[in-house]
């Protein structure tokens, strides 16, 4: 799920519930009025016919309605998708063209005078965001007339800019090509992060470091200007902080190795990391590589443990995604008859609470989700655990951006229990159970996971599952569940000091000789066959 940081920014609390009573009182206006917008995009932003997506967004709290809609208190967007749509030619949105998607309630239904609203066209692909993914076109922001009136036409001559990383002295961007991708992409694929240096590591310039990997949560970047909390130096260990990019256009890859974002985390470990090695005085030493992550992080940063045992020396992962998918958040997927939408005594399914009472449920997030298209966590999640859907001739994609099997009907919200079977694949506690007479050995002392016991995303369930599973294979494994912790205020300073006190205590004792100020020994690499 979502970084630690990003859900709650503009939206928390009671303010999270007075937004979302708006916008429930604005969508369920049904004053049946005939809407008509016209979109067209300028041949300065993009000189070929398009086909994709386009979108106007409106708003009546924010200047730049072409933010993506926020998880807690979306606002009212619509959609189309078209095939080459030529420069300087009109596109009309009628609220009777049923090719017309929208959410959260259907076009004609809506009071939308006087709203901001701006159009946003697709343009670039590969770019998880929409109205922020650079290549985007976009559109000024005009005023809603009322239905009656002519509204103004949004002419898309605005590209969303390339992201620039912000180095500085101790604050570097560091990008490796990956053949692997590049190939399972057909285009050119390279991992990049973020690297915070040790105020230390341009004054000694033969000191080497143990690197601790830090991994963010859906919607997080590398574009960071801090590592969260953690420092650069505990228990007398210095460390370079990596903040990894975790983003690939069906949302976030959590460095798994799969059908439809290819082999990101063989890329990891046999590309990234020695180049990263060779361009930093790092301990190449898989005993001084470090994990952490938080929400979909934190579950990457257990994957990546898990699935390369060898090549890292242990994850402290917080409040991860499902590690156990009889319990996926609330959800068993594995139970014949089982429905995303409703409970067996046909009640919604929440997906988010806050404190304990629901405020998402999964049918209106995925409706959200499938009008935004490509990108989102409920789609994450199908990408990496899934298999792909065949081209439109029946074949597997070969390039380009694949698409996963569904696994719940779009509407019903029925299970495919073929796609269930499917995603055994990726179901931590599974993995674990079927193979540890090989792993066990190589995880001891390796697992970390913590999890509050009343997780903003009903996380809580999966992790006290897998801590059950672990004991029973005698695991010397750590599944902490925190009282009265949720999703939010789980990572907080004195968490993060303990995790990183426990890593500077491994690494020592991997390292006697190491001491603050120095640490000269010889680097050695240990492969993980």
């Amino acid at each position: 799920m979502r970084s630690v940081l990003r859900p709650f920014r503009a939206h928390y609390g009671l303010s999270v519930l007075a937004a979302a009573l708006l916008q429930v009182c604005l969508a369920t206006q049904t004053s049946a009025e005939d809407w008509r917008f016209a979109v067209k995009f300028s041949q300065s932003v993009y000189k070929e016919p398009f086909s994709g997506r386009v979108y106007i967004f409106f708003s009546r709290n924010r200047s730049e309605p072409r933010q993506d809609p926020s998880w807690f208190s979306p606002e009212q967007f619509i959609a189309r998708d078209v095939h080459d749509w030529k420069p300087g030619t009109v596109l009309e949105f009628a609220s009777g063209d049923k090719s017309i998607l929208a959410y959260p309630k259907p076009l004609a239904t809506l009071n939308l005078a006087r709203s901001a609203a701006q159009a946003v066209v697709r343009f670039n692909p590969f770019e998880r965001e929409v109205g922020n993914g650079p290549g985007n076109g976009y559109s000024q922001v005009s005023k809603v007339q009322p239905a009656s009136s002519k509204q103004p036409v949004f002419v898309v001559d605005h590209i969303v800019p390339p992201r620039r990383f912000a180095e500085t002295e101790t604050r570097k961007e560091f990008v490796a090509h990956s053949k692997l991708l590049s190939d399972f992409y057909g285009r050119n694929v390279a991992l990049s992060a973020a690297v915070f240096l040790p105020k230390s590591y341009q004054e000694d310039t033969d000191k080497r470091y143990p690197t601790l990997f830090i991994i963010p949560g859906f919607g997080g970047t590398h574009y960071v200007t801090r590592p969260q909390r953690f420092a650069e130096e505990v228990g007398g260990v210095e460390f370079l902080r990596v903040v990894l990019e975790p983003s690939c256009p069906l949302g976030h890859h959590v460095f798994a190795d799969s059908a439809n974002n290819g082999p990101v985390g063989q890329a990891l470990v046999s590309e990234f990391l020695p180049a990263f090695d060779r361009a930093f005085r790092t301990v190449s030493d898989p005993r001084a590589r470090f994990l952490t992550g938080h929400s979909s992080g934190g579950w990457s940063s257990l994957w990546v443990q898990v699935s390369h045992p060898q090549d890292f020396a242990g994850t402290w992962s917080t409040s991860p995604d499902p590690v156990d998918f009889r319990d996926f958040q609330q959800i068993d997927v594995y139970q014949p008859g089982t429905n995303m939408y409703v409970d067996a005594q046909g009640h919604p399914r929440p997906l988010a609470r806050i404190g304990l009472e629901p405020v998402l449920f999964y049918r209106n997030f995925c409706e959200m989700e499938d009008v935004m298209g490509n990108g989102g966590q409920l789609l994450s999640f199908e990408a990496v655990f899934g298999p792909s859907a065949p081209g439109a001739d029946g074949s597997p994609v070969t390039t380009g951006i694949r698409q996963p099997r569904h696994l719940w009907d779009r509407k019903s919200g029925a299970i495919n229990p073929a796609i269930a079977k499917d995603w055994e694949k990726y179901d931590i506690h599974l993995v674990l159970a079927r193979n540890w007479e090989q792993l066990g050995p190589k995880l001891d002392g390796k697992l970390h996971v913590f999890m509050g016991t009343e997780d903003t995303f009903y996380l809580e369930g999966a992790a006290r599952l897998l801590k059950q599973s672990l004991a029973k294979l005698k695991s010397d494994a750590v599944v902490e569940l925190i009282p009265k912790k949720n999703h939010m205020n789980l990572l907080d300073r004195r968490l993060t000091e303990r995790i990183q006190r426990q890593m500077a205590a491994s690494y020592l004792k991997s390292f006697p000789d190491a001491k603050p100020s120095e640490d000269k020994r010889a680097t050695t690499t240990h492969s993980s066959k």
